[in-house]
Order: C-alpha cells, then structure tokens, then sequence
C-alpha cells in the first residue's frame, strides 16, 4: 500500500500524560490538503528551513558524515557539536525553491487553522525573509519573532585560508540568537469573540502577573536529549515548552507540528498537556520521534531525568506502529 493511500491514517497514536499525540509518515503538504478547514489551533514548527539540507542526497551525506550542505563543526571544551547546515551556498534557484515551498506551506496552513490560530515558525538570520515573506503574501498577520537566545559556533572565523593575513576580521558574526516568526491567522472579529468560539486569538500568558515575552533564554540542547533523539536539528525541551505552552491561549485545541523531525515539539507537548499531531515524510526521522517523544516528554525541564515524572504519569497506550509500504 502506499504512503499516500493511508494520509488520514496515524501510523502511530498514544495517550501521554493525559492527552492524545498522533504521528503521520506522510508527506505534509498533501496531509494538510486532507485535513478538514479550521481544524487545527496552533502550529508549532522547525523546518527545513534551507530546504536543501534535508533532500535525499543531502540527508545521505550527513548520515554518512561527510560532504554536501551539512558542516561538522570542531569539538569545543571537550563536547562534539552536532552538524550544521552551510546555508551560504545555496544558489539564486535553490532560494527561488525555498520561498515557492514556503508559499504552498503557507496556503495549506492557513486553510488548516483556526481563526486566530498562531504560527511559530523557526529560522535562521540569513534566511528568516524568504520563509516571512510567503506567509505574509498569503495572508498571515506576522505578530511578532520570538528570540531564542543561544549561543553557537555559527559565524566568527576569519577569512578562509587567510586566517594569518587577516586575523582581525570576522567574515560573519558569531551566532547568539535563533529567530522564530510568530504569525496569526486573522481572526474572527474582536480577540474576545475568537477566544469564545474558537479558543485561539491570542497567547498563553507565563502566570498571572506575566506575559509571555519575546525573548527566551536557552542553551544548547543537551547531550541528554541528543542521545534520545539524535536529530540534527533537535531543539532542548527547556525551550520548546514555553512556546508550545504560549500557543494555545486557553491550555485547549491541538497543536501540529508538519516538520516532526526527532519530535521535540509533540514531546513539549505532551509534557505540557495539549493534544497534538506530528507529521514526517522521512522514514528514519519518524521512527526516531516514536521511539523518542515519551522519553523527552518525561525529562524535567534541564533535559533530565526527574523523579517527579515516574512511569506511572508517562505510561502510554500505544497502538502498534504501521508504516507504509514504500512502494
């Protein structure tokens, strides 16, 4: 059978902490033209955001370690840092890809969710125009960037092969923050009368005397997670916990994550308490999220593990995992 005749059909779903999560092996693009209007309140997402770097042949070259799009970047303090994506060498047609994908996203995300239903969308400083731009043509309000503050190895060298002739120039910044569009479909009316039907409009606040904020404070993620889920572009659950909280404004509806990856965001999720949904067309990075998510969803905070998370919150009723024929 294949993948594409079983798009409505989760290949794995599972109750955690007392919410539903449902993972899809499919293509998103056509599992957002299956899915029914105004049926999703709030997206929640890290995507190939180069577009090139998670292709076939590119995810080859990384799985192999050498080569292409992907640089492994050197060991600093003793830890071995997980690759980056070079995304200086994308050429005028590779950008011209990367846009028209964002605008076919953009369409089917929008008809998707609900009135009033954000957009959390990572990027990357050099890229974050091409990925907006698509979202507003298509009519999303941008409502702001979150700003993950993190510090890399991205950036700060000097000058290739002329490290001794110019040692005083930096060819590009050090990285010490990561952008995530923040984007709202318009509402229905006034905020309040799309919080009352449609329980989407706004954002979840930190507590009663604080807002959620637009700069959030992270580290790399740990090795702790890396080993559970080892994703290239894993990002910690110390993070992806206050976002995924903040995106459904009243702790109810269903968050979707169309780029799954290693399932960082279903397992924020289910930490947090919200239902949710996870696609992924890649195989390898699939079977990773659902061997994953219950074991990140059951870190603490700091990306360890805690006591107060025992098994008896976390035990899952698992259906039995059904992947497409792949032909």
């Amino acid at each position: 059978m294949a993948a594409s005749a079983t798009i409505n059909q989760p290949q794995f779903t599972s109750r955690a902490n007392g919410v539903r999560y449902s993972l899809y092996l499919a293509d998103c693009l056509e599992w957002m033209d299956s899915r029914s209007a105004n049926s999703i309140h709030a997206i929640v997402t890290d995507p190939p955001y180069g577009l090139k770097e998670y292709t076939h042949v590119e995810k080859e070259k990384l799985r192999k370690g050498r080569g292409g799009v992907w640089r492994i970047p050197p060991s600093f303090d003793g830890c071995t840092r997980s690759p980056l994506p070079r995304f200086t060498v994308l050429s005028e047609e590779e950008r011209a890809d990367l846009r028209r994908f964002f605008s076919e996203f953009a369409r089917r995300a929008l008809r998707v969710l609900a009135p009033g239903g954000h957009l959390f969308i990572a990027t990357n400083p050099l890229l974050s125009h091409l990925v907006y731009l698509p979202l507003l043509e298509r009519g999303f309000e941008k409502r702001g960037e979150i700003i993950r503050l993190v510090q890399t190895l991205r950036g700060g060298d000097r000058p290739k092969n002329a490290h001794e002739e110019f040692p005083d120039v930096t060819v590009m910044p050090r990285s010490a923050w990561e952008p995530w569009g923040l984007f709202r479909k318009p509402c229905e009316g006034r905020v309040q009368d799309n919080l009352r039907k449609w329980k989407t409009g706004g954002l979840r606040r930190v507590s009663g005397d604080a807002p959620f904020s637009d700069v959030v404070a992270s580290s790399p993620t740990r090795p702790e997670e890396r080993a559970i889920s080892p994703h290239p572009s894993l990002k910690p659950q110390s993070f992806m916990r206050q976002i995924v909280r903040a995106a459904l404004p009243l702790g109810t509806g269903i968050v979707l994550d169309p780029f799954m990856g290693g399932g960082s965001t279903i397992a924020a999720a289910v930490s947090v308490g919200y239902e949710s949904i996870g696609l992924e067309h890649d195989r390898t990075f699939f079977q990773m999220a659902v061997a994953g998510i219950p074991k990140l969803a059951n870190l603490n905070g700091n990306g360890r593990g805690s006591a107060d998370r025992g098994t008896s919150r976390h035990d899952t009723r698992q259906q039995k995992l059904v992947l497409p024929d792949e032909s």
